[in-house]
């Protein structure tokens, strides 16, 4: 990657600096004009004064009800975010936000949301946040990602205390490794909540905290995630490759399936590499090489091709329009074919070469003539 594309990723983080993204008032009447979508939490976020929960870290758990509503101008791949004084013909807006007093008000209002599916749709989807993210920047990336793929069942975000800023990578280091113990709360809460299956999808820097979550789970409960959990996706994991395999080992059976969204592509890990002063070394997200990994029973998604169309080189799988249309169609032929969606294998209905090294599989994603194959 040249110096001016790093120049050109630092710049852009400048420019988000700049805008005021601490506060996203509740607009209720946002949902006279947008479509609205339920989007569960967990924090272990300060509270501000406002209701709204802020970047300090707190050894409370709070329990909250965020509703967005989607702009109808929104199309798939964007996503549009209102701040200050949104406009919810053109911005995802938070409409409204409720805090639970008891974890059983959570978990009968979680119910009523999964019972709205069939039996067989009643997931409930775990988003795991990365760095410089607000909590409303969370619930709104969120409700993009599961909106556009037409995720089925219920979508909980946990969201922790990031700083929300392009300066704070350390301090959203540490609050990943404080965040630990309340991500490990919520996931065997949800276990007992009757929902079909739980998926964990973290992004960036929050793959970190799930993949510390995990190892941290299967010390004290051996198999538990794979018993528990119907699936784990890595989006641009912002994870050095020994730490990922050192987490790894800690697993007697890795839950399936077990997806790593990869792109060469990506900006943001290749300034995270230079921060860390390893020019050589590769983040998991951007990995070239399976043989460090190859002993591992994961499956690699690179999705490298749909970088440059993508809104977020960062991003890719929730930012490429053109990916997303992909996912879905995956999706409906699994379901056309009727296979049962606990054993489902993403490599079946993806097209691109699949290449198998050892107990890895990956898939490269290729675009053709505009279109993908």
């Amino acid at each position: 990657m040249s110096f001016l594309r790093i120049v050109s990723g630092f710049c852009i983080f400048l420019i988000m600096g700049c805008t005021d993204r601490s506060f996203s008032p509740i607009t209720p009447e946002a949902l006279e004009i947008g479509t609205a979508k339920t989007i569960f939490a967990a924090t272990n976020r300060v509270m501000l004064e406002d209701g709204s929960f802020g970047p300090a870290r707190s050894e409370d758990f709070s329990l909250l009800e965020l509703t967005v509503s989607i702009p109808p101008s929104h199309t798939p791949g964007n996503l549009e975010f209102g701040y200050a004084d949104p406009d919810p013909k053109t911005e995802f807006t938070l409409a409204a936000r409720r805090q639970f007093s008891t974890a059983g008000a959570f978990d009968a209002r979680l119910l009523q949301e999964l019972n709205q599916f069939p039996p067989d749709e009643r997931d409930v989807t775990v988003f795991v946040h990365g760095y410089n993210s607000t909590q409303a920047e969370t619930a709104f990336r969120a409700a993009q990602l599961t909106h556009d793929i037409d995720t089925p069942g219920a979508t909980v975000i946990y969201s922790w205390p990031s700083l929300g800023s392009p300066l704070g990578y350390a301090y959203d280091g540490d609050s990943v490794l404080f965040a630990r113990d309340g991500l490990e709360k919520l996931l065997r809460h949800l276990e007992t909540t009757g929902a079909r299956r739980i998926v964990l999808v973290a992004h960036s820097m929050g793959s970190v905290l799930a993949m510390e979550t995990l190892r941290q789970i299967e010390i004290k409960s051996p198999n538990w995630s794979s018993r528990n959990l119907g699936g784990v996706i890595l989006m641009s994991p912002d994870l050095d490759v020994d730490v990922f395999r050192s987490q790894m080992v800690r697993f007697g059976k890795v839950p399936q399936p077990f997806l790593v969204f990869v792109s060469r592509k990506d900006t943001i890990l290749n300034i995270s590499r230079r921060i860390r002063g390893t020019h050589s070394r590769e983040r998991l997200g951007n990995i070239s090489a399976l043989d460090m990994v190859s002993d591992l029973p994961i499956e690699i998604i690179d999705t490298t091709a749909y970088a440059d169309e993508a809104e977020s080189g960062h991003f890719v799988a929730a930012t490429s329009p053109a990916l997303l249309s992909l996912l879905n169609a995956a999706s409906e032929t699994a379901d056309a074919f009727q296979r049962d969606r606990d054993s489902f294998v993403l490599n079946e209905f993806l097209p691109g070469p699949i290449i198998q090294d050892g107990a890895v599989t990956k898939v490269s994603l290729i675009v053709q003539g505009g279109g993908y194959r």
